[in-house]
């Protein structure tokens, strides 16, 4: 099997895309080798990645909330009606937060940025583009993670996994030696992946190492092995999207 992670952002300059190859070693045992690792990466590329991969985990929002969309047509035409449903803080949360949002804070504590209303909006206008380049080409990607497109929330699933992964994004000193100690911890955690030789790489950018995390994490959902949406939440997840948190261990990532 191979996974691709990629760390989505606005501008190629900081979207980073790794790439995991998952069999066994001449134990038998399950094992995994990073075998493509990059900064710098254009639309082009993560659709020829996807394409030769089994599963693909990007880091950011695949939709918006289902609210969003009545309330900006209401505005648009002047009709009050839905523009009113949302009056007020707790109306306003709907507009900003998707179903999937609100079930990740439940589970892990973790409030993800807002897709319409934070810094996030950006990165998904992009990742909405690469979609459909993606559906031209391979189908489109169901936006609940059941197709080979899932996405993934790296902080939440460090989380869960018992890793410290908070502190560690930004350029500073105090960043640097975190995300030095989470790679360790990593490492540490699943002797397993065979990171071939790019720690440095790794222990220089956030980018880098959350799209290995998101591969990990595509790993986990191409087995079934996340917190899929149930029938209280799967027909937001159809339309919104749906962040695949894993319920399983590093260790049995392998398999």
């Amino acid at each position: 099997m191979m996974t691709l992670g990629v760390d989505l952002a606005a501008a190629t300059k900081k979207t980073a895309v790794a790439v995991i190859e998952w069999g066994r070693d001449s134990g038998g045992r399950g094992s995994a080798r990073l075998t493509q690792l990059a900064l710098d990466v254009g639309d082009q590329h993560i659709v020829e990645l996807f394409g030769a991969s089994d599963m693909t985990g990007v880091d950011c929002p695949v939709g918006w909330p289902d609210a969003l969309i009545p309330f900006l047509t209401g505005h648009l035409n002047f009709h009050a009606a839905p523009v009113l449903e949302h009056d007020g803080i707790a109306g306003r949360r709907l507009l900003a937060y998707r179903d999937t949002d609100r079930f990740v804070t439940r589970e892990t504590g973790l409030i993800p940025l807002s897709v319409s209303a934070d810094r996030l909006a950006h990165p998904a206008m992009r990742c909405a583009v690469i979609q459909a380049k993606i559906a031209a080409l391979h189908g489109p990607q169901p936006r609940d993670g059941s197709g080979r497109l899932a996405e993934v929330y790296p902080a939440a699933s460090l989380k869960i996994w018992g890793l410290n992964g908070r502190g560690y994004k930004g350029r500073g000193v105090p960043e640097a030696e975190r995300l030095g100690l989470l790679l360790a911890a990593l490492e540490e955690a699943a002797p397993w992946l065979d990171l071939a030789g790019h720690q440095d790489r790794l222990s220089g950018s956030d980018d880098l190492f959350d799209a290995v995390i998101a591969s990990l994490i595509a790993r986990a959902a191409a087995r079934r092995r996340t917190l899929a949406p149930d029938s209280a939440h799967a027909e937001a997840a159809r339309t919104e999207g749906w962040i695949h948190l894993p319920n399983c261990r590093l260790d049995e990532l392998p398999g």
